[in-house]
């Protein structure tokens, strides 16, 4: 399984670096694309804190080039709250985004119908998926406490 989610993980790096730059940004990193996506997700601002907590980065400094990278392709800017930076994608960040969902629909949801087992089309897709995330996110819930465990031992 540990095999499976390893080989599974690089396709999914590779998949969406690919998909970037076929929706018109080819120089990002994964990092980068994760980021952009979930400062992009509901439309709200965020802190840096909460992006590296959604994305399970510890690293904050990863998180932070990643944003300055973005900034500097003026797909994301940063308002200054208080003490707190709070991030948001720019007009070019949410077309960004729009290609790629544009990409990702055309490229991987018939696939992903057909290697689930579903129906190919697109609403199929997207619930096989959805099961599935919440299948990964109690596994992934498993290896953080399993992460825990080993750094008392």
């Amino acid at each position: 399984m540990e095999f499976g989610l390893i080989v599974a993980r690089h396709a999914f790096d590779r998949w969406i670096v690919r998909c970037m730059a076929a929706a018109g940004v080819p120089d990002l990193a994964v990092t980068d694309v994760l980021v952009l996506h979930h400062v992009h997700h509901r439309g709200r601002p965020k802190k840096l804190a909460d992006i590296c907590f959604t994305l399970n980065y510890e690293d904050a400094h990863v998180v932070s080039y990643a944003l300055r990278k973005l900034a500097g392709l003026a797909l994301v800017r940063s308002e200054k709250v208080g003490k707190e930076a709070f991030w948001s994608t720019t007009k070019a960040g949410r077309d960004t985004v729009e290609r790629y969902r544009k990409v990702r629909d055309r490229c991987l949801l018939g696939g992903a119908a057909d290697g689930l087992g579903a129906p190919a089309d697109p609403a199929s897709a997207r619930a096989n998926l959805t099961e599935l995330a919440g299948t990964l996110r109690a596994l992934s819930g498993l290896y953080d406490q399993a992460a825990r465990a080993a750094a008392s031992l």
